[in-house]
C-alpha cells in the first residue's frame, strides 16, 4: 500500500468578506440612527453659513424657542417640556453653578419675533453662560 505524500501548504491568507458584511450592515444601522438622535423641540431653524462647535466634551443645554413664543428646555435627557423662562433660567443657573463650562445652544424658529431670541440670549447670559450660540441650518438644507 502507497501512501501519496501530498505536502498541504498553510494558507496564510485572511479572509476579509465576514468582516466587509459585519461593516455594512453597522454602516446602516448608523446611517438609520443618526437622525433621530438629534436633539431639542422641532422648529424651522434659519438658513445661515456656520461653522460647528469645538467644544464636544460636554452635553450642551438646549433652549428652544417655537414662533408661538413656547420656550422648551432640553438638558440632555431627550425630554423637552414647555416652561416659562423664568423656570428655564433657574434650571440653567443651578447647572451652571455646577458645570461653568456646559455650552449653552438656542434652537430660535425663523418666524419668532428677534427681540424675543435678544431676549432669551441676555437671559441666559445673565444666568451665567460664558456664550450663547445660535443653531442654524446650512444654506440649501430643508
Amino acid at each position: 500500500m502507497k501512501y501519496s505524500r501530498h505536502k498541504r501548504r498553510l494558507v496564510a491568507e485572511i479572509n476579509v468578506v465576514p468582516y466587509i458584511d459585519v461593516m455594512l450592515v453597522l454602516l446602516i444601522v448608523f446611517m438609520v440612527t443618526a437622525p433621530l438622535l438629534m436633539q431639542g423641540v422641532k422648529v424651522e431653524l434659519p438658513q445661515a453659513p456656520s461653522a460647528p462647535l469645538e467644544n464636544k466634551d460636554q452635553e450642551p443645554l438646549i433652549v428652544s424657542i417655537k414662533a408661538d413664543g413656547s420656550y422648551y428646555l432640553d438638558l440632555g435627557n431627550g425630554k423637552n417640556i414647555q416652561e416659562t423662562l423664568p423656570s428655564i433660567i433657574e434650571k440653567v443657573t443651578k447647572v451652571l453653578r455646577q458645570q461653568p463650562k456646559t455650552p449653552v445652544l438656542v434652537w430660535g424658529d425663523a418666524r419668532v419675533n428677534y427681540g424675543e431670541v435678544v431676549t432669551l440670549m441676555s437671559e441666559l447670559q445673565n444666568a451665567g453662560a460664558p456664550s450663547v450660540g445660535l443653531v442654524t441650518e446650512p444654506p440649501g438644507k430643508k
